[in-house]
Order: C-alpha cells, then structure tokens, then sequence
C-alpha cells in the first residue's frame, strides 16, 4: 500500500494526530527514527524507554502495560533480537497486555531469514488477539557501520566481521522507519510480511571501499571466524554467552540464503530503497577534510 499524498487522514478516514503510538526501544536506531516521523505527522507518541517519560524495559515486563494504556497502536522493536532467548515468551505477554488494553494495531520489527524470530512473530500474532498486526522483516542495517556495534572498528579503519565474502543487502535504517510508519498509521497491512533489504547484495570488502570513498580515509575489511568475533566481543565487556550468541547468529543471517534484494520498500513506499553508497556519501562525506 503506497501512500500518494500529505492527508494526514488515513485510509479508514482516521485522523492521523489523534492517534497515540507507543514506540518501544524509542531511543535506538530504529525508535528513534520511527518516532521523530510519527511526531511529524501529527500522531501522539509514547517514547518508551528505560528513563524517559513512558517508562518502559524489555526486562521488566510490569512497564509494558502502563505504557500501552490508552495506545491505539505500537511499534514493537524487541531488544537485543526477536530470534534472542526470552523472545517467544516476550511476544505472548506483550501481545496479550495489547489486546487487553485495546490497542488496535502493532508493527513488530522482525529479522530477515531468522527462523527463531519467525517463532516469536507467531507468539505474538497468537497472542493479541484482535489486533491487526504487521511483520516487517529487516535485512542487516546500514547504519551498524556508522552508529552501532561496527562503528568504532569503521573509526579505526576497519571493517571486522565473520562475513567471508557473502553478500548482503544492507537496508538503510531511515527506509525502514519509512514503512513502519506507513504500517502503523495507514490500512492495508494488517497480516502482512514486509521484507525489507536495499537495491542489491553487497560484499563487506565493498562496503569498505565504499566508506573509504565517501569519507577519504582508508578503510579495509578484515574477515574473522565467528570464534574469533565471539572473542573479540568479550574483550570488548559483552558477557561469553551473550557474545557467542551474537556471534553465531551473524553465521546464521550471513550463510548466503539472504543475499537476495527485494522490493518491499517500493511496494509501501512507491520509491527505490536508498544504496549503501548514497548511505555512505550522505554519512561520511561530509567529513571529509
């Protein structure tokens, strides 16, 4: 479903600035963006976080219930991932505390090609029973280079990962803020599966190039066995088990079955996805000396 004009009515006739969204993990990469379009188009937002207003944890389920009393919809961005221990049981108490606080719909951020994340999709779905509820399922996200866990490497003039030379189709983070708002403020989504990737699959030794070449600095890519980044990880101060996990689930994404591009971003939004390089020139060039 394209949306083709500003009306800030949607296509049930709904005013977009009396709907009230919570946006869990509000102040994360996706959160943050999600909300600051919300706020934009006139909706009500709950910012929910740890220390902000709308109190809200992942790890303290007695905050999720306040913070959708009185939400007609929720943007639902499990922290660490949906695929992560404790995900499946997450989704059925958020989804039963939706429906029973009456929120209408829900938009769950969700992993593209993560079986264990498709289980908790379906406890959620299973869970909120009478609420309209979309996927949207995210390849690996540009901005993990320039503000998340591969950010300081990147400052430092390297690219380390367990990627071997698989190819992935690296979405860009303010696209996929785009289709959930989409998804949350307008019809026709309900019972959808957006998956969400870039323009085409790219090496990690190109995503370095293409850093390189934005912000005039060399940068390479360093390939290193999942051991290895497990390790790393733990000197970094990530706890063994979390840091093999994590590790292990970056084999499982970058084995080759997700190097494929689709059109999800075009079917909601009517526009081409945003390539890596025009990501990196918008994200580094203007650095340059």
């Amino acid at each position: 479903m394209t949306k083709t004009t500003n009306d800030t009515r949607n296509e049930q006739g709904t005013d977009e600035r009396g709907v009230t969204v919570l946006v869990t993990s509000a102040t994360g990469k996706t959160g943050r963006r999600v909300a600051e379009r919300l706020t934009a188009r006139g909706a009500t937002v709950r910012a929910g976080s740890r220390s902000g207003a709308t109190r809200f944890d992942w790890e303290a389920a007695g905050t999720w219930g306040p913070a959708l009393r009185g939400a007609d919809a929720a943007y639902v961005a499990y922290y660490p991932d949906l695929a992560a221990p404790g995900g499946v049981e997450a989704m059925e108490t958020f989804g039963r505390l939706a429906a029973e606080h009456g929120v209408r719909r829900l938009t769950v951020l969700s992993g593209r090609g993560e079986p264990e994340a498709v289980v908790a999709e379906e406890a959620l779905r299973a869970a909120a029973v009478g609420v309209e509820l979309t996927v949207v399922r995210a390849a690996f996200f540009a901005q993990n280079f320039s503000e998340g866990l591969l950010a300081e490497g990147v400052a430092e003039g390297a690219v380390v990962f367990p990627a071997g030379d698989t190819a992935e189709p690296f979405i860009d983070v303010d696209d996929l803020a785009d289709v959930v708002v989409e998804t949350v403020l307008t019809g026709g989504h309900a019972g959808l599966v957006h998956e969400l990737t870039g323009p085409r699959p790219i090496g990690f030794a190109e995503v370095a190039a293409e850093i390189a070449r934005a912000s005039g600095r060399p940068v390479v890519y360093e390939p290193v066995s999942q051991a290895d980044y497990a390790e790393m990880l733990t000197g970094f101060g990530l706890p063994a088990p979390e840091a093999q996990w994590l590790a292990a689930l970056f084999g499982t994404l970058l084995d080759g079955h997700n190097a494929s591009a689709t059109d999800g971003v075009k079917r909601v939004l009517g526009r081409e996805p945003r390539s890596f390089a025009a990501f990196a020139d918008a994200t580094w060039a203007s650095g340059r000396s």
